[in-house]
């Protein structure tokens, strides 16, 4: 099955790092050769003589021997494998990966790495669920790295298991396949699907606008999920300071609700689903003034008037087969305004999130959500990282699309 194949197995300081031993011996008996590269935390869990026995090479960790020397290039390392994979992979670890810390030669070696790269996480829950672990991850992912984690072998499948190192019979068959040049299956292959995504900036004059505290990151999580599901994703997005990398994420730039409206009514009729996450603004002024306003007395007023509701207009152009559905945002009656809400604008369903909660809205990375159905059915959701939000909704949008 991997006759011939060599392999980097890396192994970092973790509770799991015993998992390995399996993992080496499951790479050789599939015909694998393996060198086993530790990092100094690593050899706390697991001995190298273990591994050495396992894998028939002498394990490495430092660049030179004490006895006489040797030194062990990290670019010969890079250039003789064919797959590197990282099992157990720390938070420590994946960290210097992004950072370029060189200071071992398991990241060394992964620096000068030609081959595909596999990392398998393993840490605790909170340690996995921060947004700087979940950053580092989705960096290395953009940089070509495969996350395997417990679930579908690229995704997990929610809380449960979440930062377990996934299993070394699962790891084997993910570097089997990868050989066999079979992909990952992406579930949402040949579907087109909108997002909108941030707040809408509606002019007063050259400098100021009526705008909200949306950072976008709830929308573009859900873009990333989608996106690595196989399907085509178009963003429509108000003013943000963050960046999308994903091939599959389609970026539209808007930053007026009106702008929002008339790119959402070009695209959406060639699409299979929308979400409408963006925090679009109810109102803009009905003057806009061409030079900047200056402060003639204690009171100004401005006259507004209604931006175009996007989400019913989207409703009112679904056609059959099509997908809507839609955000609410609430801090009282939470449940009877959503569910109104998903009634007058024609969604198959809606995510209600609130204020009232803490760690949940803008300007958070975590988000705690209820999913209500057009038949008004309740799904409770607990608090969770943004990007675990996207994936759980991910998922319930697929069970419409089958």
């Amino acid at each position: 099955m991997l006759s011939g194949k060599k392999i980097i197995l890396g192994i970092t300081g973790s509770i799991a790092a015993y998992k390995a031993a399996l993992l080496t011996r499951l790479f050789v008996k599939a015909g694998a050769e393996v060198q086993v590269i530790m990092s100094s935390s690593g050899k706390e869990f697991i001995t190298p003589v273990t591994l050495s026995a396992l894998s028939g090479r002498p394990v490495l960790g430092d660049f030179f021997e004490n006895k006489d020397g040797t030194w062990h290039s990290h670019v010969d390392l890079g250039l003789w494998a064919d797959a590197m994979i990282i099992a157990p992979a720390t938070a420590n670890t994946m960290a210097k990966m992004v950072g370029g810390v060189c200071d071992n030669l398991l990241v060394t070696t992964y620096m000068s790495a030609r081959c595909p790269v596999f990392l398998a996480p393993a840490m605790d829950l909170d340690m996995f669920q921060h947004p700087s672990t979940i950053r580092n991850m989705q960096t290395l992912e953009e940089w070509g790295c495969t996350i395997i984690e417990p679930g579908t072998g690229d995704l997990a499948s929610g809380l449960s298991g979440k930062g377990r190192m996934e299993e070394p019979e699962v790891i084997l068959d993910r570097l089997i396949n990868h050989f066999k040049g079979v992909p990952v299956i992406k579930t949402l292959t040949g579907k087109r699907i909108m997002i909108t995504a941030g707040p809408t900036y509606e002019a007063i004059d050259p400098v100021r606008f009526i705008g909200n505290y949306s950072s976008g990151k709830m929308g573009f999580a859900i873009a990333e999920e989608l996106a690595k599901r196989g399907a085509h994703v178009d963003l429509v997005c108000g003013p943000v300071q963050i960046k999308i990398e994903h091939p599959g994420v389609y970026r539209h730039d808007v930053v007026t609700a009106q702008q929002m409206h008339d790119k959402c009514v070009e695209l959406f009729p060639n699409t299979d689903a929308a979400i409408m996450a963006a925090a679009v603004s109810d109102y803009t002024p009905a003057n806009v003034s061409d030079n900047k306003i200056k402060r003639s007395s204690d009171h100004f007023n401005i006259s507004l008037k209604p931006n175009p509701d996007i989400a019913k207009r989207m409703g009112e152009m679904k056609k059959t087969g099509q997908i809507l559905a839609g955000f609410a945002l609430e801090t009282d009656n939470e449940i009877a305004n959503a569910c109104e809400k998903l009634k007058k604008k024609h969604l198959d369903f809606i995510v209600l999130n609130s204020l009232a909660k803490a760690g949940a809205g803008f300007m958070t990375d975590t988000n705690q959500i209820t999913i209500i159905s057009k038949e008004n059915k309740q799904t409770d959701f607990p608090l969770k990282s943004k990007r675990e939000v996207a994936f759980d909704i991910v998922n319930y949008l697929e069970t419409m699309m089958v």
